[in-house]
């Protein structure tokens, strides 16, 4: 009896210690079994979402709130487990890694989707959208949409579109009021061939840097400056090496939510549908919460008085369009004619 009483013994043990280091099945490890009706499943499924911001921004909120959406949407029977601040991918291999199936879900920046769909650039041409009411519908109309359409030869599935806010500009070579100001100036920026071709197109020397490093790059002198969103500039505390601030709004920055598509096709129906509830809500709410999480940290800049602040006039930002929509012709190629026309429309119809 002694040896079976053994065998009972260390099973018990194995199965405690499982329990304790909260051991669960994951898609990647096992095929979901399901019947044919797709019910039965009682095993938590659990979503790993990478992303490269702090968990105080506005992607890194949506982050959180989505995956208690989908806990409260499934009752429990999906988890998702969120990585801030590039623990687990970095900005130049999450994509990489999504496609492979080694995460199943990131949220990259337009900008460095576009690195593998051209087409995303789309989202960084200057003064495309003229306010948040004009993003707002390119995300959820034919633009949003036809975008997510050319990410299936990727294996990658468009769940969302997330804003974070208007690009603004900041430097410590000076105020920029007008396009001459930027001649011989050296600009950190995102991976984006639109990106490069409109600062190239006012002499401004070009180096792409990843978000987590970019503070080092400023407070180095490395580069002289960059563009980003309000509540980027206020997270990672830019201001502080950082002399200058120009309120701009001359693009736009927000991610793209994204999941591997052959995890996507495992999920059951029913789940599916109870994620995308969770993804519709939280993309409703995260999308508010961004505008105004950039008003307030203006403020915030505002109080601390690091920065010297200066706010383009109609006149003043007018000069710059001028400049900027001679290149849309150049666009076209990495962007396609009917995604451009697209956007012409959107600017006639919010005061382009």
């Amino acid at each position: 009896m002694k040896p079976v009483l053994g065998t009972i013994l260390f099973v018990l043990l194995g199965l405690t210690a499982a329990a304790g280091i909260g051991f669960y099945p994951t898609l990647s490890m096992a095929p979901i079994v399901k019947d044919d009706e797709q019910t039965g499943f009682d095993q938590e499924l659990v979503i790993k979402f990478s992303h490269v911001v702090a968990e105080n921004t506005p992607k890194g909120l949506a982050a959180s709130h989505f995956a208690q959406r989908v806990k409260e949407t499934t009752g429990g029977r999906v988890k998702v487990e969120v990585f801030p601040n590039g623990v687990l991918y970095t900005e130049s291999d999450e994509f990489e890694a999504l496609m492979r199936g080694n995460v199943q879900m990131i949220a990259p920046s337009f900008s460095n989707v576009s690195e593998v769909v051209p087409a995303f650039a789309l989202w960084d041409l200057p003064f495309a959208f003229r306010g948040n009411e004009a993003i707002l519908e390119a995300f959820s109309g034919e633009i949003g949409k036809r975008l997510f359409d050319k990410l299936g030869a990727k294996n990658t599935v468009g769940l969302a579109y997330w804003g974070n806010g208007f690009r603004q500009i900041t430097s410590n070579r000076g105020p920029i009021v007008h396009p001459s100001d930027f001649q011989g100036l050296k600009f950190r920026i995102l991976p984006s061939k639109v990106i490069e071709t409109y600062f190239h197109a006012l002499d401004v020397k070009t180096v792409p840097i990843p978000f987590n490093d970019v503070y080092r790059a400023l407070e180095s002198g490395s580069v002289d400056g960059e563009e980003n969103s309000i509540s980027n500039i206020n997270s990672k505390k830019f201001y502080q090496v950082q002399k200058y601030m120009t309120l701009s709004d001359h693009s736009y920055l927000g991610y793209a939510v994204l999941m591997n598509k052959s995890y996507w096709d495992r999920i059951p129906a029913d789940l599916k549908e109870q994620i995308m509830d969770a993804m519709r809500e939280t993309t409703s709410w995260a999308n508010q919460n961004a505008i105004r999480m950039n008003q307030e940290q203006l403020i915030e800049i505002e109080r601390r008085r690091d920065i010297r602040i200066t706010t383009l006039s109609p006149e003043e930002k007018a000069e710059w369009i001028r400049v900027w929509n001679a290149l849309y012709p150049q666009f076209e190629g990495i962007i396609g004619r009917d995604l451009m026309a697209s956007i012409r429309k959107l600017q006639q119809k919010y005061g382009g």
